[in-house]
């Protein structure tokens, strides 16, 4: 058995599906909202990337207890033009 190779051959008994289905639409009716919130959100997390970018450039962050050393704005990560914060899911093995 590899390690991606997870699965491992057995019955299921009837109830058993009919809860891993009621399971796999809860969870993905919880994705869709925090998916939703997430997209919500997206302004105001730009909000706070940008603060946290001032507050490194300018404050610094603590190296060792009240030193501080601040990061050169040249140094800060620039984020891709087409790159958007997504959330990550995924269940079972399919597509792998």
């Amino acid at each position: 058995m590899s390690f991606k190779d997870l699965f491992i051959e057995h019955d299921v008994p009837p109830e058993v599906q009919e809860w891993i289905k009621g399971e796999i639409e809860a969870q993905e009716e919880r994705y869709t909202k925090i998916e939703k919130e997430m997209v919500d959100l997206a302004a105001t997390r730009e909000k706070w990337y940008q603060e946290f970018f001032d507050r490194i450039t300018t404050i610094g962050y603590n190296t060792d207890g009240d030193d501080k050393m601040l990061i050169d704005p040249a140094d800060l990560p620039v984020k891709p033009a087409d790159s958007v914060d997504q959330v990550v899911w995924k269940y079972g093995v399919d597509g792998e």
